[in-house]
């Protein structure tokens, strides 16, 4: 077989096994991996790459490989799922940082973990003070929970007794030109309703917008494709008082 094809049938099916691995693993953001996650991503891409390239070796034998290890990492997955005591064992566990304005040294060593990366996450969180946090928990994934002494927490409509209106999330009618028939469906809405409000707007056709949405009160939001804003590559060019070039 032609070393360039071969690259190509083992480049696909790495992709589609990781990917398929993946998906089965479930769904996790880059930046909430834990450290198991992160370690198991890298071992499945050291395994596809090696299957790609390295041609002198048989691609089953990579292939039973990223099975093997992806099956192992479906399996501890679920594991974790019913016994609490190996999800702590394999992902870790939060760990409390600050208490009551206090730096707790012990357990920032047993994180490894200093006090410049401790300010970075708390600068991030638009915390500056640390004489203003009750707790700060270092989560497993990397992330920094941060819970404020009740007197600098902000005020909030509950703390003033005033009443607020439900606010659910807007339901996607329109993406991309194509309308979501199952949104429209759950919010008891037709074709013909939505035709109708966007000729009411000026708009012929469901292709010429981008995106429309539905609010919890009953508001539609439409964008247009080609809409006459302005197109903006550098805001600072209309920021009022810039000196000139």
């Amino acid at each position: 077989m032609n070393s360039y094809l071969e690259i190509l049938i083992r480049g696909v099916g790495a992709f589609v096994g990781v990917m398929v691995i993946t998906r089965l693993v479930g769904k996790s953001q880059v930046g909430q991996l834990t450290v198991s996650d992160f370690v198991n991503a890298i071992v499945l891409g050291s395994i596809a790459a090696a299957m790609v390239t390295d041609i002198k070796e048989s691609g089953w034998y990579y292939a039973f490989g990223l099975l093997l290890f992806g099956l192992l990492t479906i399996v501890s997955e679920y594991a974790s799922l019913k016994y609490r005591p190996l999800r702590k064992l394999i992902e870790g566990e939060p760990t409390v940082v600050i208490h009551n304005g206090k730096i707790l040294e012990d357990n920032m060593k047993k994180l490894i973990y200093n006090v410049d990366n401790l300010i970075m996450q708390l600068r991030e969180k638009n915390v500056f003070n640390i004489a203003d946090v009750e707790f700060a928990v270092a989560e497993p994934n990397g992330e920094l929970s941060v819970l404020l002494k009740s007197h600098k927490q902000p005020l909030t409509p509950a703390d003033m007794q005033i009443s607020t209106g439900y606010q659910g999330i807007p339901s996607e009618l329109i993406v991309d030109g194509v309308v979501i028939q199952q949104n429209l469906k759950q919010n008891n809405l037709t074709e013909d309703w939505l035709y109708r409000e966007l000729e009411k707007q000026g708009i012929k056709s469901v292709k010429d917008v981008i995106y429309a949405s539905l609010d919890s009160d009953g508001n539609l939001y439409v964008d247009r494709k080609h809409d006459t804003m302005e197109h903006m590559t550098d805001m600072t060019d209309k920021l009022p008082g810039k000196m000139p070039q």
